[in-house]
């Protein structure tokens, strides 16, 4: 690499690759850049075209437009310019070094296994050409490889894995750290793509309409989510978390899988509730094991590579499994029959996210009432969540599948009735995104079929007509499903 030599002194500026950590508190990287004295260049590089990487699904790239947007605005106040290049980051980052000749490139680890491939490389690449690298942990309350069992492997259970990491965090957590006070900025920062020039946001069909309303991507919106959860639902998340009618749940996971805040700083946040409201404490509790299910996600991925495409369970990889398009098209337009399957379905294709117990309804319906491979349901998820991540996204689907690590047992098949009456008592949650529906009376709302027909004409439903029949007999799908399990070898 015959690049020019950093400039000398303190002129030299360090990079800081921003990438899912696209906040200013608590960023190490950034604090590290700070540190230096040096003229900071904050950068983030578009590298959606990297082969082997999963591109990013249409509703991640309109929250990665709008968190840029604001990544840049609380830059400004440090009088910094956050520089947008797209490209192969391998490639693009060592040009950047080389035309601003800098000193280093500091970032912080991403744990997919393309990145951890990438990344190693462009640090050998870099320190071989003179330049400091340097990463850090801004996404876990642990690294992968800093949680171990005794006899030093990974992890392959989660209820040992949490009790291993809730006392490395209760020892050695440090606390979250504020935004640096002080930031050097470059007289003349190089130049940059602008966020047009990337056309993240959909145009024709607007189908993001109902994100605005749902959604405020950035740290900001980040910090106010976490003051409305601690001072609203959480005394009532460990009996709440299940209600999908109920806004019992912190609606973190995007600001949290987009770095827009730190894991440490909601720990802190939810550890201090539970200790002075003793009230909270059993809710604060459960969450905190939430959190830590997100970092046993990040465990398997990181020492099982081939968790997103592969069964973490071989034996999986003699199941039966369907080729069923119109059944596949039926769940993802939320037009099973099933009214619990398709409001979950149809919140996820309004809202961008989905209520975390109708996921699992709907994941089970896939793999297990349609016998529909997990990949597929995997790659829906990946495209239309704006919380997207691909470790959480690989370790749930193989959960519910079975194939996966402490996987749900293979005979665990959702009744997706009986969920229903449980998860959305009221049938709200199906009034509102199932809503030719709405006016079915609270008994019928789970399963309308079961309606008598004046029921069903007084609330203007049409079996076949203005909703489906359902797609497939429970009873006859959950035979089908248990003998499929049971032929694997």
């Amino acid at each position: 690499m015959d690049d020019p030599l950093p400039l000398p002194g303190s002129a030299a500026p360090i990079l800081v690759w921003f990438r899912q950590d696209l906040r200013l508190d608590d960023n190490p990287a950034f604090a590290a850049a700070a540190a230096t004295g040096r003229p900071v260049v904050p950068v983030y590089v578009l590298d959606d075209l990297a082969p082997g990487q999963w591109r990013l699904g249409g509703a991640s790239r309109w929250w990665l437009h709008h968190s840029l947007a604001a990544l840049a605005d609380a830059l400004s106040s440090h009088a910094l310019t956050l520089v947008l290049r797209a490209g192969e980051a391998a490639a693009v980052l060592p040009k950047l070094v080389a035309e601003t000749r800098a000193a280093g490139l500091y970032w912080n680890r991403c744990y997919e296994p393309y990145a951890v491939r990438r990344d190693a490389a462009l640090k050998s690449r870099l320190r071989k050409a003179g330049a400091e690298a340097r990463s850090f942990n801004a996404s876990l309350l642990a690294e992968p490889w800093e949680v171990n069992t005794a006899s030093g492997g990974p992890y392959r259970v989660y209820t040992p894995f949490q009790r291993a990491l809730r006392t490395r965090v209760e020892n050695a957590l440090p606390k979250p750290s504020q935004a640096p006070d002080s930031v050097v900025a470059p007289n003349s920062p190089p130049a940059s793509e602008t966020l047009a020039d990337w056309k993240l946001l959909p145009t024709t069909p607007d189908w993001a309409s109902g994100f605005r309303a749902a959604w405020r991507p950035g740290s900001k919106g980040a910090e106010s989510r976490l003051r409305e959860f601690l001072d609203g639902p959480l005394p009532e998340y460990a009996d709440g978390r299940d209600r999908c009618d109920l806004a019992a749940t912190s609606g973190l996971s995007a600001h949290l899988h987009w770095g827009e805040i730190s894991p440490r700083r909601i720990w802190q946040a939810v550890h201090e509730r539970m200790i002075w409201d003793e009230a909270t404490g059993r809710s604060a509790d459960k969450f905190l094991s939430e959190l830590i299910w997100r970092e046993f996600a990040h465990h398997l991925l990181f020492h099982h590579p081939a968790l997103p495409e592969a069964n973490w369970r071989t034996r999986f990889d003699g199941f039966p499994w369907r080729n069923d398009p119109k059944g596949l098209a039926a769940w993802q337009r939320g037009l099973t029959g099933y009214p619990m399957v398709d409001a979950g379905m149809r919140q996820l294709w309004a809202t961008g996210w989905m209520h975390n117990r109708a996921r699992m309804i709907a994941a089970s319906f896939l793999v297990k009432h349609l016998l529909i491979h997990w990949t597929q349901g995997e790659a829906w998820f990946w495209d239309t969540l704006v919380d997207a991540d691909l470790a959480n996204n690989a370790a749930g689907w193989q959960w519910v599948a079975g194939s996966g690590a402490d996987a749900a047992p293979y005979f665990r098949i959702f009744n997706p009735v009986l969920q229903g009456r449980k998860h959305d008592p009221e049938g709200a949650y199906v009034r509102r995104f199932v809503p030719e529906l709405a006016k079915l009376p609270t008994r019928w709302i789970h399963a309308p079929w079961e309606a008598p027909h004046a029921v069903l004409d007084d609330a203007g439903v049409a079996l076949g007509r203005t909703y489906p029949n359902p797609i497939v007999d429970h009873a006859v799908a959950r035979a089908r499903a248990l003998a499929a399990y049971r032929s694997m070898p």
